[in-house]
């Protein structure tokens, strides 16, 4: 049964609505620690084939050209755009951020999930423990001593700190940074965090600055990569569409109109 031009211009709206959103979602997050932008994916619907190029119009000649109907248009998916956002000093010692491709790891309740993320405004527990402000723990765990001074996070991810009754400074530890070969395919759950699947493939841990993985700046956040100009000329260009799509399905209804009336 042939589509109409109305339920093609429903699929109009439709996306654009979905594009909206996603847009909406990106200047919402505009202040969020790490965050990466979206972007709406659109491919065609499937199309009517009423008739082949090359099929036989006589018996000796054959159509140049085809009769394909367009059913419209669906949101294939969103794609993270994964750039890199501006690096701010904080000048808070537990603030920090990769410089480059990577993910902190943090362990999620309940079960132990590990969450990635690249908000790295941490701090410490009661017990001397790095945590996220939800009071998730990152992971390896790393646990400052009680009165430990100066803490001394290196691009590396080397930790020490003075440590009382010492002179020289005590090494804690050692953060990790996780990398994926496809890190768009990773799953936002919220509260900054992101989990794996099948697509993105198994995390590969690794220390910073190997293997393509980003440094560690200590004092420092990484901005949202959104960009509030490029949002606005995709807002009122997805309203564009929207209007165009709303003005078809007007044109269509009227049509059907004068038809009913006519005949």
């Amino acid at each position: 049964m042939p589509t109409s031009a109305l339920h093609v211009a429903r699929t109009g709206l439709e996306a654009q609505d979905a594009r909206m959103r996603v847009i909406a979602n990106n200047l919402a997050n505009i202040g969020t620690t790490g965050f990466k932008r979206d972007r709406a994916d659109f491919a065609t619907l499937a199309y009517q084939e009423q008739r082949v190029a090359g099929q036989q119009s006589t018996g000796q000649t054959a159509f140049a050209v085809g009769l394909n109907l367009g059913t419209g248009v669906q949101v294939q998916g969103t794609t993270r755009i994964e750039t890199q956002g501006t690096l701010n000093s904080t000048g808070n010692t537990l603030d920090l951020a990769l410089d480059g491709d990577g993910f902190f790891q943090v362990e999620l309740p309940p079960g132990g999930q590990v969450g990635f993320t690249r908000a790295g405004n941490f701090t410490l527990s009661a017990d001397g423990t790095l945590i996220t402000s939800q009071g998730y723990a990152l992971q390896p765990p790393l646990q400052v001593p009680a009165g430990a001074q100066s803490i001394t996070i290196a691009p590396d991810g080397t930790v020490s700190a003075l440590t009382p009754g010492d002179a020289a400074p005590t090494l804690l530890g050692q953060l990790t940074v996780a990398s994926f070969v496809n890190p768009a395919g990773l799953r936002a759950i919220g509260d900054n965090f992101l989990v794996e699947t099948a697509a993105s493939g198994p995390a590969e841990l690794g220390f910073a600055g190997e293997n393509g993985r980003g440094q560690i700046r200590q004092g420092m956040l990484e901005s949202s990569n959104v960009n509030v100009v490029e949002e606005l000329v995709e807002m009122i260009e997805a309203q564009r569409a929207y209007e165009i799509n709303s003005k078809m399905v007007s044109a269509v209804d009227e049509m059907l109109r004068n038809a009913n009336q006519t005949l």
